[in-house]
């Protein structure tokens, strides 16, 4: 087993501070045709021949759609005080816009009753990739009605649980719709054009500032935020074309998200970079930087890049370090890199409340004879980076809650099931759960937090 965790690590962590685990619809809900559903881009790229690793999908994944009270009875267990879950535009509004589907919103409704009666906060996140086949064959992202149609959506789920959930977030990685799915193909929607993709990202970012207002006209009260996965980026060397080729990288994975939600308009030097003009409009700006009750930072790993220029955008080549420790998914470790990134959300954007909506390590499991998973570098993984954390806001950060990812193994996008995140072990073929090791160990972190909140008291 790991070696004991010192709490005094995690003692600068406020006393309301939001434990939480994480997970997206389409990698564990399973059930794509069931209750009115209807397919999604996801459904159809991982379908495609050789898109997916072993040509995995989600048509089952963790079955989470009918086994979901089992879920929160593990939930229960770890102790968390919230979860984070998308909703899947597909079973709302199956066709994207127009008729709503009262059977899939009566799933989440029944679901966030649950939570709350297990005393558990419901924290719903609008949009995680599985864009209504229909809207994509009427040429998805990088066409401004599909945004539109976003913030209606936005609208049809607030209506239905707005009365219950204050917590929302429009979009989760709007990098990797954009960037990886229209850019690089190796996510839905599987598309190789800059062009497509920018237009993409801008329609993405106008989504999320329409669906900002839709949400706060539904759901007065509501705490709105938008998720941005974000990586720390360092030159490879000193020369001046790597730090050149740094600026690009960080343009392209941080700038990008950021400056326009926060006011300050798409950045000039990236937009020199992809050539490509945004589809900008009167008053676009403006709707796109709708003030944030908050911001979620997802953080896995960290980028040193050289210069690139014959390489796809954004010309920056990613290099492999040797000795740097990797995970599974062979990324690089690097905990210190979010308190970088929290501290720079709060002091170059002025961020008034974080949280660290994704955070976790795919490993091998192994499962021993007596049924047990003694995941200790994830478990390690997570310590370290919840100190870092407790660094940040010892530092002034406005930390509010960390969420893990992921309660269970699931669905790995473009990797299938052989990656494996979660706090929870599944066995795909029978659907059975198991706690592992680094899931005690979170309960405990999570128990020693409130223990030390009483002893305060």
């Amino acid at each position: 087993m790991t070696a004991p965790f010192d709490p005094n690590a995690l003692a600068p962590l406020p006393e309301d501070f939001a434990w939480g685990v994480a997970t997206s619809a389409y990698q564990i809900e399973g059930a794509v045709t069931a209750d009115g559903r209807a397919p999604s881009i996801w459904d159809t790229f991982s379908h495609t021949p050789g898109r997916t690793d072993n040509g995995d999908h989600g048509d089952i994944a963790c079955d989470h759609y009918r086994r979901w009270p089992e879920d929160i009875a593990l939930m229960k267990r770890l102790g968390v005080s919230d979860y984070r879950f998308s909703v899947a535009w597909p079973r709302v509004v199956p066709g994207g816009d127009g008729q709503v589907n009262r059977a899939g919103l009566d799933h989440y409704a029944r679901l966030v009753d649950a939570l709350l009666e297990a005393g558990i906060t419901p924290n719903v996140t609008l949009y995680h990739w599985d864009l209504p086949q229909a809207l994509q064959d009427r040429g998805g992202w990088p066409e401004r009605e599909t945004a539109e149609h976003f913030a209606a959506y936005a609208e049809v789920v607030a209506g239905a649980l707005g009365d219950r959930v204050r917590h929302w977030a429009t979009l989760n990685e709007p990098l990797c719709s954009a960037w990886i799915g229209h850019l690089e193909g190796r996510m839905a929607p599987g598309l190789t054009d800059i062009t497509a993709a920018v237009r993409a990202s801008y329609h993405l970012l106008l989504g999320h500032g329409l669906a900002t207002s839709a949400l706060r006209a539904a759901a007065p009260g509501a705490r709105i935020g938008i998720v941005n996965n974000l990586s720390t980026v360092a030159p490879a060397t000193d020369s001046d074309a790597d730090r050149a080729a740094a600026r690009r990288a960080d343009g392209h994975t941080n700038r990008w998200w950021l400056d326009p939600v926060h006011g300050r308009g798409f950045p000039a030097d990236m937009i020199d970079v992809y050539g490509v003009d945004l589809p900008e409009r009167a008053g676009d700006p403006a709707t796109i930087a709708q003030p944030l009750d908050w911001l979620g930072l997802n953080y896995y790993f960290p980028a040193v890049v050289s210069d690139d220029p014959d390489g796809p955008y954004p010309f920056a080549r990613q290099i492999r370090r040797p000795g740097v420790p990797r995970t599974g998914m062979d990324w690089e470790v690097d905990a210190g890199g979010i308190e970088t990134l929290l501290m720079r959300l709060t002091d170059e954007y002025g961020a008034r409340r974080l949280y660290v909506t994704e955070n976790g390590s795919a490993y091998p499991d192994t499962v021993l004879a007596d049924g047990t998973i003694d995941d200790r570098e994830r478990a390690a993984y997570l310590r370290e980076h919840l100190a870092a954390c407790a660094r940040a806001v010892r530092r002034g950060a406005p930390l509010a809650g960390y969420y893990a990812w992921s309660l269970l193994d699931n669905f790995e996008w473009a990797y299938g099931y052989d990656k494996r995140f979660g706090l929870v072990h599944v066995d795909y073929a029978t659907q059975r759960r198991t706690i592992k090791a680094s899931g005690h160990d979170y309960a405990g972190i999570i128990r020693e937090h409130r223990a030390r909140v009483a002893r305060a008291a």
